[in-house]
């Protein structure tokens, strides 16, 4: 199977780059949208590409890079009874939620804000990009990953 490429939102309040640095790796859990879902269920693999995003920031936008370290499982909190991510839209036997690991894999030295993704020739049509794009977990392809990489390594001129 190809390698595909993700852009994974997370608000600094909840966890961060810098929190995935120091614990090199960590479950993506909590995912409650069916879109997203089906992304991590069906399609993320092991060693596919991540954008790092801190969505509702001063700037919001991409913060460094992480790799898919474990293709999609059962989210197990949606069957604890008390939980924040706790759900009875599945049992054990037939899961409603999935998550993926992550795997740290570099922190840009500053965040390439979503204007400067909005500004940047070849990221037009990058989903995060479009107006209402609120989707947590979104598919971007191998070109707009590249680009999103240079920018935040400073390789290239941001507009």
């Amino acid at each position: 199977m190809p390698k595909r490429y993700w852009l994974m939102k997370c608000e600094p309040a909840a966890y961060t780059i810098d929190d995935l640095a120091r614990d090199a790796r960590t479950s993506w859990e909590g995912v409650r949208n069916y879109q997203a879902r089906n992304f991590m269920r069906d399609l993320m693999q092991e060693g596919d590409g991540v954008l790092f995003y801190a969505s509702n920031a001063d700037p919001s936008g991409v913060t460094g890079l992480a790799t898919i370290a474990k293709a999609g499982y059962p989210d197990p909190f949606a069957w604890k009874k008390g939980h924040k991510y706790f759900d009875t839209a599945g049992t054990r036997d037939t899961p409603a939620w999935y998550m993926v690991d992550v795997g740290f894999v570099e922190r840009f030295p500053s965040t390439v804000s979503l204007e400067t993704l909005k500004a940047t020739k070849g990221l037009e049509r990058m989903m995060v990009t479009q107006k209402g794009s609120r989707l947590s977990v979104q598919p971007v392809t191998k070109a707009e990953y590249e680009v999103v990489r240079r920018l935040g390594r400073g390789q290239v001129r941001k507009t």
